[in-house]
């Protein structure tokens, strides 16, 4: 008897909904993705109990034909690809056609939908058709899915709370809003709306309708291209940062993915901007040939291939660093409330979505009726580095030292308010530029210390910097070996700190000895001078001269990014007249 079968087309679909519906965000994303594919303006999602109980989708779409909508339950049925070579120019959201057979072989479906006088009613349960009738003449599609997994006991059981299959919808309808703010997306649970987006086709007034003002009002509008892609969108100011990184959010050809190309190219624009630990809030739309990107190597087509990478990382990394090298980043102490702020009741939310975001933040609820939502004709687009006038505006600031607060903060003024500096990560970034850019330099000047400089280490920490010893003789190190697993500086580059040699030298070898034969020149530089500025600078508690506060901030204005460390802390924090004057009560409204 022959042991290899073909399995069952029911058997089939099951293993299928294993890949493409993971849980109830799953169904959602493969139906309304359907929907926009039909080139619906108004999409409505409505749970129940956050989808545990039934999901049902509502579109106004172009809808099915009785025939097409029967087989739209077949396996591999799809209108969105007919020979081999369209895989190669996939312009749609789906295209497999693999969601609603595997979506009805482990739930019941009910699907209502409409193209021209007469509408089709089906209802299958189980992958088994149990209903089909005519239906009422409206346009469009209605689906509605319930009891999911009721039939894999397997899957049920790793459906989690109905707050976190609430709060992986509602994440995801965000970021198809985003996508499509030419689309009306209204999401509701337990007949209670959640989300809700106009269809106006202004990413800046969809990102309001989503975020709220305080997000929205610190989001700054980016354009770049190259000869293969072409990307639009906004970041935000650095002081709006998430612990997470499910705010990045990146649209290719209109297809919200999670790329680790893309993601790291957005960090590292923002490198010295932020911590480390935290993240920007972005949302950046890329158009390209879809010959090349591949979007079929992920079950779920939320990880795309992308060619070219090179070109896009560095237009993404320029792009938004000529933007945020352009504006003044220098952020209000006290934010200011908005005044006559009425929040619509189509707006209000229940309480359960108080505590839904999938990085445990709170969501903004803040609507102002009045917000400029424009795009300035204005707006920088993608320059070449050397075109930019970095900081122009901060450059503008002439800031007066008053005092100096525990020895930390420097307080200083000018027409427009007051302002709080901390003297350490100021001059860290002082120190950092001046270090990155003495790195960077071809000709290097060298000292010979009056009594040579000894670095002992352990056996293997000697041979990696035996190893990498072209690296220290490129920086300007003249070193020799000496006696057993030492080294001896006869010359150093004159830019290491008076007095600090040693340490510097110490820094310098620890920091090859880390990256061993992950080396790569561009993150040692920075490395080195992220470590050095911060051992060289000024510590907290520290008190200072008046006149080495006016040089603190003299320089700073000088630097290529003042308004955060190397290690993104903030550097500089103002508050207007209004604040203090809002503060003291001299100021009422």
């Amino acid at each position: 008897m022959a042991k290899i079968k073909v399995m069952s087309e029911n058997l089939a679909n099951k293993i299928a909904a294993g890949e493409v519906v993971e849980k109830c965000a799953s169904v959602v994303k493969e139906l309304v993705e359907n929907s926009i594919d039909a080139l619906s303006t108004s999409i409505k999602v409505d749970l129940i109990d956050g989808g545990l109980t039934e999901i049902k989708i509502t579109d106004d779409g172009i809808g099915m034909e009785h025939d097409d909508a029967l087989l739209s339950f077949e396996r591999h049925a799809t209108s969105k690809l007919t020979k081999e070579d369209d895989l190669f120019f996939i312009n749609t959201l789906g295209f497999r056609g693999e969601a609603l057979p595997s979506i009805a072989s482990v739930s019941e479906v009910d699907l209502i939908t409409c193209s021209s006088n007469i509408g089709t009613h089906l209802h299958i349960k189980g992958g088994k058709l149990e209903i089909d009738e005519p239906a009422d003449a409206r346009r469009g599609t209605i689906i509605s899915v319930s009891n999911l997994f009721y039939n894999t006991p397997a899957r049920l059981k790793y459906l989690k709370s109905e707050q976190y299959e609430l709060a992986n919808t509602v994440s995801y309808i965000e970021k198809l809003a985003l996508s499509y703010p030419n689309i009306q997306f209204t999401l509701t649970n337990n007949n209670k709306i959640i989300t809700k987006t106009s269809g106006s086709n202004n990413l800046h007034k969809t990102i309001h309708e989503i975020y709220g003002l305080n997000i929205s009002s610190k989001m700054l509008y980016v354009k770049g291209s190259t000869d293969d892609y072409d990307m639009e969108g906004y970041i935000c100011k650095p002081e709006i940062l998430k612990s997470n990184r499910n705010h990045m959010i990146t649209i290719v050809n209109g297809r919200v993915v999670k790329n680790n190309d893309l993601n790291r190219a957005i960090n590292d624009a923002y490198y010295t901007y932020k911590p480390d630990i935290k993240y920007p809030i972005v949302i950046l739309k890329f158009e390209t040939d879809p010959t090349l990107i591949d979007v079929n190597i992920h079950p779920t087509k939320q990880d795309i291939k992308l060619s070219k990478t090179e070109e896009l990382y560095q237009m993404i990394i320029d792009t938004i660093k000529n933007k945020l090298y352009e504006e003044l980043l220098i952020p209000n102490a006290l934010k200011e409330e908005q005044s006559n702020i009425t929040l619509p009741n189509s707006m209000i939310k229940d309480n359960i979505v108080n505590n839904i975001v999938s990085s445990n933040e709170t969501k903004e609820e803040t609507y102002q009726t009045e917000l400029d939502l424009s795009i300035n004709e204005d707006e920088v687009e993608y320059n070449k580095p050397k075109d930019l006038i970095i900081n122009n505006e901060f450059k503008k600031l002439v800031l007066y030292p008053v005092g100096l607060v525990l020895g930390t903060y420097i307080v200083a003024q000018n027409e427009e308010g007051m302002y709080l500096i901390d003297q350490h990560a100021a001059q860290e970034r002082i120190n950092y530029d001046k270090y990155l850019k003495a790195l960077k330099e071809e000709h290097i000047t060298t000292i010979a210390p009056l009594f040579p400089i000894n670095i002992e280490l352990n056996a293997s920490d000697f041979l990696t910097i035996k190893e990498h010893m072209d690296i220290l003789n490129n920086m300007g190190f003249v070193i020799e070996e000496f006696g057993y697993n030492t080294y001896t500086i006869k010359e150093h580059p004159t830019w290491l700190k008076e007095g600090y040699e040693e340490e510097s030298i110490h820094k310098i070898f620890d920091s090859i000895i880390v990256l061993g034969n992950k080396f790569d020149r561009v993150k040692f530089n920075e490395h080195i001078a992220i470590t050095l500025a911060c051992k060289m600078s000024i510590k907290a508690n520290t008190r200072i001269s008046t006149e080495a506060q006016e040089e603190i901030l003299r320089e700073l204005v000088n630097t290529d990014n003042p308004y955060n460390c190397p290690h993104g802390r903030p550097t500089i924090i103002k508050f207007s007249i209004y604040d203090l004057e809002k503060m003291f009560k001299r100021a009422m409204n």
